[in-house]
């Protein structure tokens, strides 16, 4: 849901964003999450034809499976956040380097419960339901450090977070830290008192922003190609601003939702990153963004709670070149 100093050396061999040729295809899988609407809309409006791009995206929630997939080569594009791109078992040498931001979580992640929970500090020893490696377990580790307190003073049980609602039926289960549209799916269904959005990543803003990476080789190999790519998602995302409601329309089936439930989750829980942003997040050429900064401080998180076990270098994780190619709309 990032490199760029150490980048392939793709600014040398970038042309102007122009059209790529005919037949380009892109491979993706990514989350069911509404941040990435803007490729599903991008597609819809014809401006991957438009570019001679066809890109094949398919919903993947287990993080397992897309690394996979992007070991054996069967994808050329992954979409997840910063903190689940340095999960483990990534290392240096893990296929995937961050090329651009598409959303960033402005209350679409985080940690729900009832009225038992008064404070986080009434969650100490007590059973914590989320699936491993998720956003809202970032947001749980820093709520938790204000109080003195570690994911290791609770009891942590892995579910699957489409599986939010039926678990939080479940009264052991203290909290559930889960994200949108799962949260607010769970909340409005359950009968336990006070079922309500604990925290969420609208009290944490700049911690949870999703990217787009690319596989290093055919990074290097087909820059116009991603150049193309970043181009139409980023003309999407204008379109979201520009025609709100047609957007919606568009972007709703991709997912099971209304256009309603569209509007009501972009305006409460996620806000896109038009191009302007995401080049001021990922940096000029040599130079390091606020997203360097943002992925260090993620790093150290996942390390201090066992989500990752290799440091990996900001500088190394993101390449800046194509992004910076790309014209407004």
């Amino acid at each position: 849901m990032k490199r760029l100093i150490a980048g392939v050396a793709t600014a040398a061999m970038l042309a102007a964003a122009g059209p790529a040729q005919a037949a380009e295809t892109i491979r993706m899988l990514a989350p069911t999450w509404l941040g990435f609407a803007p490729v599903h809309v991008a597609n819809d409006l014809g401006c991957f034809k438009e570019e001679g791009l066809e890109v094949d995206y398919k919903f993947e929630d287990d993080r397992t499976n897309v690394l996979a997939a992007y070991a054996r080569g069967d994808i050329e594009v992954d979409m997840r956040t910063v903190g689940e791109h340095q999960g483990r078992p990534r290392d240096a040498d893990t296929p995937g380097v961050i090329v651009g931001t598409i959303d960033e979580s402005v209350g679409g992640d985080g940690v729900i419960t009832d009225d038992a929970i008064k404070s986080v500090s009434d969650l100490k020893g007590k059973t914590i339901a989320a699936e491993p490696n998720i956003p809202s377990r970032l947001l749980m580790q820093l709520e938790l450090k204000k109080a003195g307190m570690s994911l290791s003073d609770l009891q942590i049980k892995d579910i699957a977070t489409a599986d939010t609602a039926a678990v939080f039926a479940d009264s052991s289960i203290a909290a559930i830290a889960t994200y949108e549209p799962f949260m607010s799916q769970a909340v409005k269904a359950s009968t336990r008192p006070g079922a309500r959005v604990f925290f969420s990543s609208k009290d944490y803003p700049g911690i949870i922003i999703d990217i787009i990476t690319a596989r290093r080789e055919d990074l290097a190999a087909n820059p116009k190609k991603y150049a193309s790519f970043l181009k139409c998602i980023y003309k999407a995302i204008d379109f979201s601003k520009a025609e709100p409601d047609k957007f919606a329309e568009l972007a709703a089936p991709h997912f099971g939702l209304t256009p309603a439930d569209v509007k009501e989750i972009l305006a409460t829980s996620l806000a896109y990153t038009p191009l302007d942003q995401a080049k001021a997040y990922l940096g000029k050429p040599g130079e390091r963004g606020k997203l360097h900064d943002i992925f260090d401080t993620v790093m150290q998180l996942n390390l201090e709670n066992g989500a990752a076990e290799n440091k990996l270098d900001s500088n190394q994780q993101i390449d800046n070149t194509v992004i910076n190619q790309v014209t407004g709309n």
